[in-house]
């Protein structure tokens, strides 16, 4: 079977008008709408949304259908993401996933996933396995015309002599158009491959906090010399998780500029806390524990890839039959001077897990709501 190539379009951009770029949504509508509203989005603006609109979060449909209508009346461009693309695969069916992975997924998922959404609106079953699935395709084909012909117009590549965007990423700038359209939406780890390019290559998929082994932040990765931004901050898949809006200057010598949402209730510093001198961020993939005490609130730990010991809360524990994980977690304390506004990501007994500057770790003095 050939494998489908990348769909590749122009990007072109009207100088002077503010362009920013947003990834990896995953249906949380409140936070798109809360980091329109902080950006004071306009018909004047360009967004541009790279990939992954749906899945993993009940407003999955009803982000898609937003955005949808957005750019009846906005200037706002697309690229189609992994999980934009799964929606595509199971209803035109000969993509690169097959009905055991759409078992596996839409078991996981359960309303989380926006293809279990479609079926449940157009009344038909979808939950069964795939013997529910030849009605369930031939119905949602029907039902969502819109929606689908929608995720069908998105390219795989938006590129200019600036700038190339794509969800996954990309191994050259050359003969674009003859690279495996998957493999430029799920490209894991992209900025870890020790690529470096001429354009700036700016790309989603990889929550950027799986980079780093020692803080957790959760703001886009700008490396000058690789000439890779990534932008995934988590939306929807992490605890702490935001969404980033990169804006795109006109020439990229202007330097580039951040604006982020989480939707966090925010509290004010009283006190000042030096910030730890070591630390570790347990993250997906680096997350297997040993369980060394277990406590009301927190248990004490070990992480097995460092051999760091830390308290993690009991909440953010995972049990299976295969041992023991955890939700991302550290133990970095945060510098705080008083005054600093801080987002609240958990209040425990021991002290606030919150977020400063898209960082996350733990604040331990008085403060104020």
């Amino acid at each position: 079977m050939r494998r489908p190539t990348a769909k590749v379009a122009p990007l072109v951009l009207e100088p002077g008008r503010r362009t920013f770029c947003v990834s990896d949504i995953h249906g949380n509508l409140p936070l798109l709408k809360g980091l329109l509203a902080k950006l004071n989005f306009t018909a004047a603006d360009t967004l541009i949304v790279m990939g992954d609109i749906v899945e993993r979060n009940a407003g999955s449909l009803a982000t898609l259908r937003y955005l949808l209508e957005l750019s009846r009346d906005f200037d706002v461009r697309f690229l189609l993401g992994n999980c934009d693309n799964l929606v595509l695969d199971f209803v035109d069916e000969g993509g690169e996933l097959l009905d055991d992975f759409f078992e596996r997924w839409i078991g996981n998922l359960g309303q989380r996933s926006v293809l279990v959404q479609m079926a449940q609106e157009a009344g038909v079953a979808i939950e069964g396995g795939r013997k529910d699935y030849p009605l369930a395709r031939k119905t949602l084909r029907e039902r969502f015309v819109p929606e689908l012909d929608f995720l069908r117009a998105m390219p795989h590549i938006l590129i200019n002599d600036d700038y190339l965007l794509v969800h996954g990423g990309v191994p050259r700038e050359t003969e674009l158009d003859s690279l495996v359209a998957f493999d430029c939406m799920k490209n894991d780890h992209f900025w870890e491959q020790g690529r470096q390019f001429q354009r700036w290559v700016i790309a989603g998929h990889t929550p950027v906090t799986l980079y780093r082994g020692d803080i957790p932040s959760a703001d886009p990765i700008i490396d000058e010399e690789s000439h890779i931004i990534s932008i995934d901050g988590g939306c929807t898949l992490k605890v702490d998780g935001q969404l980033n809006a990169l804006r795109l200057p006109d020439h990229p010598v202007e330097g580039f500029s951040v604006v982020s949402y989480d939707g966090f209730p925010v509290v004010t510093a009283l006190e000042g806390q030096a910030p730890s001198e070591t630390s570790v961020n347990i993250r997906w993939g680096h997350s297997a524990l040993e369980v060394l005490e277990r406590g009301e609130e927190f248990s004490h730990c070990r992480h097995v890839e460092s051999g760091r010991k830390l308290d993690v809360l009991n909440e953010y524990l995972r049990f299976d039959g295969e041992g023991v994980t955890c939700e991302d977690s550290t133990d970095y304390r945060l510098p705080v001077a008083p005054g600093d506004r801080l987002g609240v990501v958990r209040t425990t007994g021991r002290g606030l897990l919150c977020k400063k500057n898209g960082v996350t770790g733990w604040y331990y003095g008085a403060y104020q709501a």
